[in-house]
């Protein structure tokens, strides 16, 4: 690792990675990831799948959809970006080696989940997070100007003259050190590592939200944090296993305990996980059923993933029910940037889950989150390339990071104070 680089990004999740691989290969990028493992991005965890715009007939009805489910908080803007940059980014993953769900014919296979008034997504079986991360990676490794470091993390980043210059990074048992770089990216993922039940890897602690709060960078929305409708009720500790919602859309029912239907399950995810709650509390269950028994295709061949994952706890579907019960899942705030992904630091970007640019608005439509990412990755590739950007010196100070521990307890301290802060003023505005 040098001293110094033209682009530091923080994460290597798919925005992380689709960045990268946008940058021209005279830019040297250094690119950090937490996890000893690279894959260990919530990236990689989406089941459901990705939109795209169909055709032209179909953007009335997408743009709708993706407002309707974000209660019309979202911004106009930026919906529109994303859905006129869809078909573009499928094609550059389709040539990536991103092998989606196929027709007889060969054209694509749309299937359809909650809140969306048309099937308009885009899948590989139940695991279509893994299949694009997997082949961005393998092109990412290819590039000779991108360093990948692994079981390394973003500590602090580092300011002068009003202006990003790099960041502070710690690698597993050393300690923080400093690194220029003419620009820094946020990708650092979610906040679910903060809740004791999530989807999310627990190693994502909202860490840009926090390193943002810590440097007076706006943020926003940091308490709209969607909660998934059905994850895998179990006993095990650890990160709750989501049970797609592609699943639903394929026509799955949710059961209270005597095996009656009691909801529309195609609901947006905010409704039906209050349909749930009071289900459970009305049958003083800590969970509901779903059962796959209505779903038309093969279930094994649709779903290997969830299947193989419900026979380890010894449940075989689709003859059995399923026990769901509602766990954090996404986060729709963050650090807030515009349609460049530019933050309110100068030189500073954040992109994927960790930015809030206005598309998901208070409830993230299902299966936009992998196209977002993309799409304003791309974009702030094309905007560090456009910016005339030069190294700036920072002083750094040791003496601050002697505890990198307590540094990073404060980091998730801070983050779970600012959604309480946020919650409370919301609640007395409401």
């Amino acid at each position: 690792m040098k001293e110094q680089y033209d682009v530091l990004i923080a994460g290597c999740g798919v925005a992380g990675l689709f960045l990268a691989m946008h940058l021209p290969e005279q830019m040297q990028v250094l690119l950090l990831t937490k996890s000893s493992d690279e894959e260990e991005s919530d990236s990689f965890l989406a089941q459901g799948g990705i939109c795209m715009l169909k055709n032209e007939a179909d953007f009335d009805s997408y743009f709708a959809d993706t407002m309707r489910a974000g209660h019309y908080e979202n911004d106009p803007d930026a919906v529109t970006t994303m859905i006129r940059s869809s078909q573009t980014i499928i094609r550059e993953l389709v040539a990536c080696g991103v092998d989606f769900a196929r027709e007889a014919d060969g054209s694509f296979s749309f299937t359809r989940e909650g809140a969306h008034s048309t099937p308009r997504i885009l899948h590989h079986e139940d695991c279509t997070g893994r299949e694009i991360t997997k082949n961005l990676m393998r092109k990412v490794k290819t590039l000779p100007n991108v360093t990948l470091c692994t079981e390394t993390m973003l500590l602090d980043l580092l300011c002068a003259q009003g202006r990003c210059c790099g960041g502070v990074l710690l690698q597993k048992g050393g300690k923080p050190f400093p690194v220029l770089a003419r620009d820094t990216v946020l990708a650092t993922g979610g906040v679910g590592g903060v809740y004791e039940n999530s989807t999310n890897f627990p190693h994502l602690t909202g860490d840009g939200v926090a390193l943002a709060l810590r440097h007076g960078v706006e943020v926003e929305n940091v308490d709209y944090v969607q909660i998934h409708p059905t994850t895998l009720y179990s006993k095990r500790p650890g990160r709750r296993f989501l049970i797609s919602e592609s699943v639903r859309g394929e026509g799955a029912v949710l059961l209270d305990k005597h095996g009656n239907r009691f909801t529309d399950e195609l609901l947006p995810r905010d409704r039906l996980t209050a349909e749930i709650h009071k289900q459970m509390q009305k049958d003083h269950t800590p969970f509901v059923w779903l059962s796959m028994r209505t779903i038309d295709c093969d279930v094994k061949k649709r779903f290997p993933t969830i299947c193989a994952r419900c026979e380890e706890e010894g449940i075989h579907v689709p003859e059995d029910l399923v026990p769901v019960v509602p766990a954090q899942h996404y986060f729709m705030g963050g650090v807030k940037v515009n349609l460049d992904s530019r933050t309110s630091l100068p030189h500073l970007y954040a992109v994927g889950e960790t930015a809030c640019n206005g598309v998901h608005g208070a409830n993230r439509l299902a299966s936009n989150s992998l196209l977002e990412n993309l799409v304003f990755a791309e974009r702030a590739a094309a905007a560090i390339v456009k910016t005339d950007s030069a190294f700036c010196p920072a002083e750094y100070q040791p003496a601050r990071y002697r505890s990198p521990e307590s540094w990073q307890a404060e980091n998730r301290q801070l983050v779970k104070d600012e959604i309480l802060h946020e919650k409370e003023q919301r609640s007395k505005t409401s």
